[in-house]
């Protein structure tokens, strides 16, 4: 057991050890520990969950119902630099470190031996922190899969699934139809549905006639005509947006979707580590946590609408589980030389095993670094002002560099 006046990082260090799997979908182990904290529910809880896409509906739908007046708690996974942003408080700010470890003793208070993994007692976290806020709204992000995913252990007023592709095989399928099932859990009997992606699997139509969800489909229940370009980049993030705009009108929060609120919150829209673009002397920094292939693809259409005159360094870490292959694919007719490094993390794919992957899929050359710090050096040595340097392929390394770089402005303990 932790001591008393225990930190954030060391619980943390804690629930590392606490289960002997870091991952192991379920909802017995969670659902258990729920009903045990009997926390009291707000009208509106609403999950997203999909492949891609997921934090950015979450950004848009917090920041809007924010500027129309409810209070709304959003849950995220996985943070970029501080595990404090992923519990999002009314006024969009991150939970402090106190109030972290308060929810965190409330748990271990009723847990009484049952074997939670680090997910699980996050997402727990989350929704004692937001209930004795009094917020009127929670969003919950899906952490993988849907159906057996923590966040499924509450009822939702409503969800939505951005798209399905293929990522974190090796639990959730092979391929996308199967990985569809597991989205389509986040379902309910009578629960608005939304699915941003035209291109809808036949399991996700399936399962919500099953069982008489409102499905609503993007080009028959609602349209992008109106909806106007996000903070976000990309194009695509205009179809996100739509969908979030679609589940907020089904759920009674449509008080969210008046298109002057609309017209003056989208285009205001950040978050950290996405297609993030910034000037540093001539240099353009890229930052993109794309770690599977579909991320990959629209990462590459950014690069090839935003060029530049320069060649283009690319910075790459992954975790031992993604298809390195299927994401440098993409990327590579945009980049004029890879540097692979192991990210940040126990799961991360060691730089050398990493650099010979991406050599076998493109055929040339990977550099090898043997640290961030050695990577962004030999970066920033093959540059000239008109060049880009691209980092990407995990949060683990994205987030490491945003603060080497000096753009994270760490939340309040």
């Amino acid at each position: 057991m932790l001591r008393a006046g225990a930190s954030l990082s060391d619980w943390l260090a804690w629930l590392e050890s606490l289960h002997p799997d870091e991952i192991e979908l379920g909802l017995e182990r969670v659902s258990t520990v729920l009903e045990r904290l009997e926390l009291e529910y707000p009208e509106h809880v609403l999950l997203v969950g999909g492949t891609n896409g997921k934090g950015s509906c979450v950004a848009m739908a917090g920041a809007l119902l924010r500027a129309a007046g409810f209070r709304v708690g959003c849950y995220t996974s996985p943070h970029v630099v501080a595990y404090n942003e992923r519990i999002a408080l009314a006024d969009g700010q991150a939970a402090s470190d106190a109030t972290i470890v308060d929810a965190f003793r409330r748990i271990e208070a009723v847990r009484d031996g049952v074997p939670l993994t680090y997910f699980e007692y996050g997402t727990l976290a989350a929704l004692v922190v937001f209930a004795a806020a009094g917020l009127d709204t929670w969003i919950l992000e899906v952490g993988m899969g849907g159906r057996l995913d923590a966040t499924n252990a509450v009822e939702p007023s409503g969800v939505l699934i951005t798209n399905v592709s293929l990522d974190h095989c090796a639990w959730l399928g092979e391929d996308v139809a199967t990985i569809a099932i597991e989205k389509a859990g986040i379902m309910r009997p009578g629960v608005p549905a939304v699915f941003g992606d035209v291109v809808v699997p036949d399991a996700i139509v399936r399962h919500a006639e099953s069982i008489g969800a409102r499905l609503l489909l993007r080009d028959r229940d609602y349209t992008l005509d109106g909806v106007p370009q996000p903070g976000l980049p990309g194009e695509f993030q205009k179809g996100n947006a739509a969908a979030v705009l679609a589940l907020l009108d089904a759920t009674g929060l449509e008080a969210a979707t008046e298109p002057q609120l609309v017209a003056s919150v989208l285009p205001t829209v950040r978050l950290a580590g996405r297609s993030q673009r910034v000037e540093q002397d001539g240099i353009e920094w890229l930052l993109d946590v794309a770690h599977n292939p579909a991320a990959a693809a629209v990462l590459a259409g950014i690069l090839a609408t935003h060029g530049r005159s320069g060649q283009t360094i690319a910075v790459v870490g992954a975790l031992d589980d993604k298809d390195v292959e299927g994401v440098v694919a993409p990327l590579d007719p945009h980049v004029d030389l890879w540097i692979a490094v192991t990210a940040d993390s126990h799961r991360a794919l060691e730089a050398g095993e990493l650099a010979r992957r991406i050599a076998n899929a493109t055929g040339r050359s990977c550099l090898v670094a043997d640290s961030l710090d050695g990577a962004l050096d030999h970066a920033r040595a093959e540059v000239s002002p008109g060049d880009r340097i691209l980092v990407t392929g995990s949060f683990y390394l994205v987030g490491p560099v945003l603060t080497a770089l000096g753009l994270y402005s760490r939340p309040q303990p």
